[in-house]
């Protein structure tokens, strides 16, 4: 299957791209920017399916909002008139295409001429007014706030909020993309077909700038906030995006001894953090019981032996690991507990415990096994 993507080195392109290109039996033309209009009549020809995501929405003229959007899809449209084709064409349009600003009547009217192919051809023509679209690759100062913010805020750069409860409304480009790639496999629609892409989030400037500071400030105070899923997780994604090259890594701070070293890697707002720590062979760290505060034990390096005493008893219950063997040892409350390095080299132990260390009320109490 042969497909065309119009505005082939945009950002919403280049996310398509990437994903038809994971695609079995899909053949990508582009049309950029320069291309001649023989070319797209060509492409358009050879194509079985039309992603039309070319468009102008920052000119310096305002007469560019109609030859970008408007007299460009036209000219698809005559292009697929003039072979006789019957191609499904997929419009990237705009929320703006419901008001009477330039850039909105050039979407619109560009809408009014696939909708005449639509009923001329047959063919089904699939409108899209997307909100504010963010993602990666996506440019700062031109697509979206959140794209400038990203850019601005990565490389500690001021950045201007006149606002902070004025709310946006949003889709993320993955969502995007999901959406568009699903039309290739319908069969029998015609007509306009208007989509909207889910889940739209609709949050303040106030709410995605706390967040982008936090994204930053979690280097520094390695909370991290909750990313696995939603607005949240699409907004990381996003952030990382825009990290320059000589920023994808950091330090962390932390403590050693005689004993070895301690460091903690990130905390999670709402399941605790994960530590790393060494040991000098011989030495024994530990010796203290929790309440309520429960931990993970993995050795990942060397070998240990794992001593754990209920505090009302005597019995003393060991588990002997190594990184010979994956093992998990459960830190239960009310069983003091600690870990020696029984081998002859460095080991390195990685921690969880269920909640950020507390400085004030630490829930660790001295008490030899």
């Amino acid at each position: 299957m042969r497909v065309l993507v119009t505005g082939g080195r945009g950002f919403i392109a280049q996310n398509l791209i990437e994903r038809l290109g994971r695609m079995e039996g899909i053949a990508i033309d582009t049309f950029v920017r320069g291309d001649s209009l023989e070319s797209l009549h060509e492409k358009v020809a050879n194509a079985a399916f039309v992603f039309h995501l070319a468009g102008i929405n920052r000119p310096e003229d305002p007469s560019e909002f109609y030859t970008g959007n408007r007299d460009l899809t036209a000219e698809i449209v005559q292009a697929a008139a003039a072979c006789g084709s019957s191609v499904p064409i997929l419009m990237s349009s705009s929320i703006q295409a419901e008001r009477d600003n330039d850039y909105g009547k050039s979407k619109r009217e560009g809408e009014e001429a696939l909708a005449v192919y639509a009923a001329q051809s047959g063919a089904p023509v699939y409108i899209y007014r997307l909100p504010n679209v963010f993602g990666k690759w996506s440019r700062p100062n031109y697509n979206t706030v959140i794209a400038t913010w990203c850019h601005n805020i990565t490389r500690n750069l001021p950045i201007q909020i006149n606002d902070p409860s004025a709310e946006v409304t949003l889709v993320y480009i993955d969502d995007v993309v999901d959406h568009f790639v699903r039309h290739l496999d319908e069969n029998g629609r015609n007509g306009v077909i208007r989509s909207d892409v889910a889940p739209v989030y609709k949050k303040t400037l106030g709410e995605i700038h706390d967040l982008l500071l936090a994204f930053r400030e979690s280097r520094e105070n390695l909370l991290i906030p909750n990313v696995g899923r939603g607005f949240e997780r699409a907004l990381y994604a996003t952030y990382l995006s825009f990290l320059p090259t000589d920023r994808f890594s950091y330090t962390l701070g932390g403590h050693q001894d005689e004993r070895g070293t301690f460091y903690e890697f990130i905390k999670f707002a709402d399941s605790g953090q994960v530590s790393i720590s060494t040991t000098a062979p011989g030495i024994t760290r530990g010796n203290h019981y929790h309440n309520t505060k429960n931990e993970k034990f993995l050795v990942i390096k060397g070998e240990a032996s794992i001593k754990l005493r209920q505090i009302h008893g005597g019995e003393v219950i060991e588990y002997r690991v190594s990184d010979r063997k994956m093992e998990i040892v459960e830190m239960i409350p009310g069983y003091t507990h600690d870990i020696t390095n029984t081998g002859d080299t460095e080991m390195v132990l990685l921690l969880w415990a269920n909640e950020i260390f507390d400085r004030d009320n630490p829930d660790t109490y001295f008490l030899k096994v």
